[in-house]
């Protein structure tokens, strides 16, 4: 029987990654408490559903800084997904356009920009990383916009590198034949052999901006005509100076909890973030969604969209494109659920008044 949930989509591409695959994709920083947490904090949210509403024209369709999608999810910047199936990034592309959402493409991706955007049916933003060589971030920013990006994601927590053991452990290295595409061929695309730890981490320290700093969000708005948005907010002045900067939205992050451990859940840092943006950006949020529940709850928070990351890796490391596809349907599917059990008909209506107090942990 085929996984009929994002769980055992996990255990099943669990089973076919090797060790090393699995660890850099599943594991967080230090003790991963946000890691855990960031699901963990969904459980605590009691959803009170209305009752004796006309739901038998539900609709999960919504819009994301104008592009109209079929639900509000959408596909998170993950890196290197050909360590999961040999047609990579492509084949999430494609996945993400047949189920008409869109796809955030990582710097760090296994195939080209220009050779996932030919293979793209709907719209993708482009993900950026700050290298030290702002020549060649400037030529990423040129290259995703040429080739068809129609947002650029700064990712605005990840100057140095969380310490995740599973990959020091493991001495995380692409396999042969895997590289860095987007920095082909700068002398960029591959990791330090000689790394003790984490080959990644050793890649991020010797290339990376330590620098970054709200100057560059201007700078990096100067360099193109799209929107872009900062990803890796969760405190809300942090947000509310985004806004004010420039950014036309900001992604709740913290990483997949793979940066700072015991940073807040993104669940548990969203309403903040909503009030100080007060409407002038949209806020999207990724972090621990694995129910369609989860998405009813971050959009009554007032998140536009929701982002999901390790989930689609493990349907592409099932089933490739198809798993992928099948990820994002179960995902459509719970929503519509969740929303029709809610007495929503539309993303519209979903509300606070659908939230209930938090349950808090026993002492």
């Amino acid at each position: 029987m085929d996984p009929i949930n994002l769980y055992e989509y996990e255990a099943l591409a669990q089973a076919r990654l090797t060790t090393m695959a699995y660890d850099y994709y599943a594991s967080g920083a230090h003790d991963e408490i946000t890691l855990r947490e960031n699901h963990a904090a969904y459980d605590r949210i009691p959803l009170r559903y209305r009752v004796l509403r006309d739901i038998s024209r539900r609709t999960t369709a919504t819009t994301v800084l104008g592009h109209p999608l079929s639900m509000p999810v959408i596909v998170a910047p993950t890196a290197f997904h050909k360590l999961a199936h040999p047609d990579g990034e492509v084949a999430t592309v494609r996945a993400a356009g047949s189920a008409g959402t869109l796809m955030i493409l990582s710097t760090l991706s296994t195939t080209s920009i220009e050779d996932v955007l030919a293979a793209a049916t709907g719209p993708v933003w482009f993900q950026l990383y700050v290298y030290k060589d702002r020549g060649a971030t400037k030529a990423l920013v040129q290259r995703a916009q040429a080739a068809g990006c129609s947002a650029l994601v700064l990712t605005v927590d990840a100057q140095i590198w969380g310490r995740r053991e599973r990959d020091v452990r493991n001495r995380f290295q692409l396999p042969a034949g895997l590289s860095v595409k987007n920095l082909t061929p700068s002398g960029k695309e591959e990791f330090p052999q000689d790394a003790r730890g984490s080959g990644l981490a050793a890649y991020v320290a010797s290339l990376f901006d330590q620098t970054l700093a709200w100057k560059d969000v201007e700078w990096l708005c100067s360099l193109t005509d799209l929107p872009v948005l900062l990803k890796g907010v969760v405190h809300p002045d942090d947000a509310r100076q985004a806004a004010d900067t420039g950014a036309a939205g900001v992604i709740v992050s913290n990483h997949g909890g793979r940066q700072l451990d015991t940073a807040p859940a993104t669940i548990d840092a969203l309403p903040a973030i909503v009030e100080a943006v007060d409407g002038k950006v949209e806020v999207l949020i990724d972090g621990g969604i694995r129910r369609g529940t989860d998405v009813v709850k971050a959009l009554a928070y007032g998140a536009k969209a929701v982002a999901v990351g390790r989930p689609v890796l493990w349907g592409l490391a099932a089933a490739g494109q198809s798993g992928v596809e099948k990820v994002l349907d179960i995902l459509r599917f719970e929503v519509d659920l969740a929303m029709g059990l809610c007495g929503c008909a539309t993303v519209g209506e979903i509300g606070q008044d659908l939230l209930g107090r938090r349950i808090m942990d026993s002492a």
